[in-house]
């Protein structure tokens, strides 16, 4: 499936008040200027939505969990006690330390970290992820989905991350491992104010997209029972809520 056709596919089974998602990618070039962005990276990530692109680096990603989890900079000697003991989000600072052991990030050999939504791209070569903004009801259509052809009990995963390492961190190391997990984030509280109120992430690793689009479809997002849903997007039915 081309990207157009997906596209199509996309506002078909979702509705065209449903923000389309953005495709992330290293690349040895900029897809726009390196401007200054506020510390949390997550506000510049969510305003990719509105269609216009955004270039991470080392020179504008100041923050240092941020460096670290978009694989631009070794962790800084202050994260672990930044998270435990500020944050309260790990009980000691080894938790934090072992934690992100675990997540094995080697530091990119590229020097730029693309956000472009799909829309502005003619394929999904030399991507990391998709990244969805996702309401609840759209959630339910994105896991829906990612169900469908994926019997494993991880097939769509939420793990303890920032905001930013829920997008990028755990999308890069699956595709890198031509893996079929899919993340649902954003539930940092220090990153929920950067994005609405009704939204969390639904990433998925490039190489799993592919899967995916072929089996669109056939999915659960184009049969009856997702059909009400999608109306209920489209303000075409009253909520209950």
């Amino acid at each position: 499936m081309k990207t157009h056709e997906f596209i199509a596919k996309y506002k078909e089974a979702f509705g065209e008040r449903t923000p389309l998602p953005v495709a992330f990618g290293y690349s040895g070039e900029a897809v726009t200027e390196v401007k200054k962005i506020p510390r949390c990276m997550i506000g510049a990530i969510r305003k990719v939505c509105g269609g216009e692109p955004l270039t991470l680096s080392a020179d504008n990603v100041i923050c240092g969990g941020g460096s670290l989890y978009t694989a631009f900079a070794p962790m800084p000697d202050r994260v672990p006690a930044f998270v435990s003991e500020a944050e309260h989000y790990k009980q000691t600072k080894e938790q934090v330390k072992e934690y992100i052991d675990r997540l094995g990030i080697r530091l990119s050999e590229k020097p730029y970290l693309n956000f472009v939504r799909i829309d502005n791209i003619d394929s999904i070569d030399n991507v990391e992820g998709i990244l969805f903004f996702a309401t609840p009801d759209v959630l339910s259509g994105l896991c829906s989905w990612a169900f469908y052809d994926n019997n494993d009990d991880d097939a769509v995963c939420t793990r303890f991350a920032s905001g930013c390492c829920s997008i990028v961190t755990f999308a890069a190391k699956e595709n890198a491992e031509s893996g079929r997990r899919c993340f649902i984030g954003m539930l940092d509280p220090s990153a929920r104010l950067l994005v609405p109120k009704d939204e969390l992430t639904f990433t998925v690793p490039a190489c799993r997209f592919r899967e995916m689009m072929g089996t669109m479809e056939q999915s659960a997002l184009f049969q009856k029972a997702y059909s009400i849903v999608r109306k209920r997007i489209n303000g075409e039915i009253r909520s209950n809520g």
